[in-house]
Order: structure tokens, then C-alpha cells, then sequence
């Protein structure tokens, strides 16, 4: 086994280590974006989850970019051909985001040193919830086992995202069953 097939599986147990021991998304999310920049020698990575509309990409949380970067305007699905593609199912890849049309905010991304994208969907019982993004600071397109890695900590991110979202939701019927009872025996 290679040394970064070596490196790859320690980020996957870490990642997946993470989900386990924690049902917080913003501590899971965070590891798991750094963890995954470093693993893929990328400039930086970031997880955004559709708006209840599913009209706009939210910023869930990122590793390697700017404040300036990521203040640049809504992602939004409609204007960005790329989003459209990945939430689609599809994993896309841009070799020059600078001059890409499908890229949304092209002016942004060269002001940032953003040279390529990999943009992958995170999906939950075959619905699109939102997308990992990976950003590199040269061009180059991800080898094959570079986008399978990618492709399994994008799932096992969307699982961690659905995960914490189930929690709450009990968390809160709890809370709202047991104030409902205190007040009944009162």
C-alpha cells in the first residue's frame, strides 16, 4: 500500500472516528473539511447545505478559505451551473475556475488564487442536501482514487449532517414531550 493510500484510509478512520463521537455538526463538519483538504493536498475545502427552498447553498463551515472569499454573495442553485450539475448527482470537476462559466463567482475565485474546483454532492437516501467543495490553487484534474476518497468522506459527511439533524429533532420532542407531561401533573 502506497503512502497515500496510507494517508487516505487514516483521514477516512478519522472522519468516521469524528461522526461517532460527537452528534455537534459544526465540530464534525470542521475535521472533516481540514481533514480532507490536507489528505488531497487542496488549498482548501468547504461543505455547503441547501436552504429549506433548496433554492441557496448556505456556508456550513470551511477550512483554507478567507472571510473576503466567503462574504462574496449567495451561491445560488439557479445561477450556478456547477451547483446544478452536482446536486444533480454528479461529481464535477473545473480545471480553471477563473474562466469557467459554470462557476458562479469566476472574478472571486481568481482574487482568492483558486485555480481548479472539485464540487461533490452530499446525498441522503438519494437526495441532494448540499455539496462538498474542494478548491486547489493550481490546475489540475483529480485522479481516480483521489475522487473515490472524496466520494466516500462526502457520504459519510451527508450521513454525520443527517445524523445531527435526527438528533435534534428528538432532542427537541423530548424537551417538548417533557414540558407538555410537567405541565399535565401539575
Amino acid at each position: 500500500m502506497s503512502e497515500k493510500e496510507c494517508a487516505y484510509y487514516r483521514t477516512l478512520y478519522e472522519v468516521a472516528k469524528g461522526i461517532n463521537s460527537s452528534l455537534e455538526p459544526v465540530t464534525v463538519l470542521r475535521a472533516i473539511v481540514e481533514q480532507v483538504a490536507r489528505a488531497l493536498d487542496a488549498k482548501a475545502c468547504s461543505i455547503r447545505l441547501l436552504d429549506k427552498k433548496g433554492k441557496t447553498l448556505l456556508a456550513s463551515t470551511s477550512y483554507g478559505l478567507s472571510k473576503g472569499y466567503l462574504r462574496k454573495g449567495p451561491v445560488e442553485v439557479a445561477k450556478s451551473k456547477l451547483d446544478q450539475e452536482t446536486l444533480a448527482g454528479n461529481i464535477v470537476q473545473i480545471k480553471d475556475a477563473g474562466s469557467d462559466s459554470r462557476f458562479q463567482y469566476p472574478e472571486a475565485a481568481k482574487e482568492e488564487g483558486i485555480a481548479s474546483v472539485m464540487v461533490l454532492p452530499l446525498t441522503v437516501e438519494g437526495r441532494a442536501i448540499g455539496v462538498l467543495r474542494l478548491y486547489c490553487d493550481k490546475v489540475r484534474e483529480f485522479e481516480e482514487g483521489e475522487v473515490h476518497f472524496a466520494t466516500a468522506i462526502a457520504n459519510l459527511s451527508a450521513i454525520a449532517i443527517e445524523n445531527a439533524r435526527l438528533h435534534q429533532a428528538l432532542k427537541t420532542d423530548y424537551e417538548l414531550l417533557t414540558a407538555y407531561d410537567y405541565t399535565i401533573h401539575e
